[in-house]
């Protein structure tokens, strides 16, 4: 880990150094993409955002102006129409107004408030879906976009295999970046033996310096918001609540409200993935450097969300709830989470 194309994952204080410094080079240009990009992941950590303040409130300043004068002369705003929904939220309620991402613990369970988020668009998270596999579509999102290369982290070679680390654009964990595995093969949000090891190999290798690596992954089913293979790479030095001691799948005596298996072997692992291709059933996956947590379930659209929720992907079913709802946030108790999560559980014939 020596090359000075990796010197970003020699430890955590380099990764976060590189993170930090990455956004503010971000804000030196661009357009709406990057200001939503770097006030949502400023948003995440207080300092951060104190430190990046002034300048994210000057670049709101002068997008705004340079929007009013195009909507007052009728002139074409080159901005998706994503970015443009965003940033008029954020204008709606006012640069003061944004709040920062504030966590508390219900019980075991994990809980987050995160106002940015709640601005995004919810593509495909939101779709009923019947199945685990679809094509890819050129035409819909996927991180080829041009605009995409500018939210890029890094770029490179580990274990034989090229990948682009991307931000992402409304995060939720610590230092919370998308992996994109050649990206150019345009390949869909299916896992493959092939790439489940280079994940498996990938952690375990990052973590020589990264110990509180972390890579969740969605199966399309199960609220992933892409069709384009990606997984979600974060550093964190708190485990996650599926990682704690007391859950039986980690030998502890307490049942996990979801099917939840840890697996220390890749084959093994991937023979129980395989498996639930095999009966398209939907999935969450977490790699940790202990090994694979796998949480089979309902897919979306198969059960209820409570009001609020946006939806259950591999950071819910490993024990984090996202609320956009500040009184939600202030209100739920374990006992209500356990209660949604169990809701996700998928009824085989052993639960009936």
């Amino acid at each position: 880990m020596n090359s000075p194309d990796t010197r970003l994952f020699a430890s955590p204080e380099s990764f976060r150094r590189g993170f930090e410094q990455g956004l503010e080079r971000l804000l030196d240009g661009g357009g709406l993409n990057l200001f939503i990009l770097v006030a949502a992941n400023a948003s995440c950590e207080a300092s951060l955002f104190s430190d990046l303040r002034d300048r994210l409130q000057t670049r709101y300043g002068q997008l705004s102006a340079c929007l009013r004068e195009a909507f007052v002369h009728g002139r074409l705003v080159e901005e998706s129409d994503d970015d443009l929904l965003v940033f008029l939220k954020i204008t709606c309620i006012g640069f003061d107004a944004l709040t920062l991402t504030e966590q508390r613990q219900a019980g075991v369970w994990e809980v987050q408030f995160n106002q940015l988020r709640s601005f995004r668009p919810l593509r495909n998270s939101q779709r009923p879906m019947t199945s685990i596999h679809a094509p890819f579509d050129a035409q819909g999102f996927n991180f080829n976009k041009p605009f995409m290369q500018q939210e890029a982290l890094w770029s490179g070679d580990l274990l034989g295999t090229h990948f682009d680390l991307y931000y992402n654009k409304y995060p939720f964990v610590d230092l919370h970046c998308l992996l994109v595995p050649e990206r150019q093969r345009c390949l869909p949000q299916f896992h493959r033996q092939g790439m489940h090891a280079r994940v498996w190999q990938l952690v375990q290798l990052l973590a020589e310096g990264l110990p509180g690596i972390r890579v969740g992954y969605n199966a399309l089913g199960a609220f992933a918001s892409v069709n384009h293979l990606h997984y979600q790479l974060f550093v964190r030095d708190l485990r996650l609540p599926v990682e704690s001691a007391n859950w039986r799948h980690n030998g502890g005596a307490d049942d996990y409200p979801v099917d939840c298996r840890l697996f220390s072997s890749a084959d093994a692992a991937w023979q129980y993935i395989e498996a639930l291709h095999a009966r398209n059933e939907a999935y969450n996956l977490l790699y940790t450097p202990a090994g694979m947590y796998c949480m089979s379930r309902r897919m979306q659209g198969g059960f209820r969300l409570a009001d609020w929720s946006s939806g259950f992907s591999w950071y819910e079913m490993s024990g984090g709830m996202i609320t956009f709802n500040h009184q939600a946030f202030s209100a739920l108790q374990e006992a209500q989470i356990s209660t949604e999560l169990e809701r996700a559980r998928l009824a085989r014939v052993k639960d009936r």
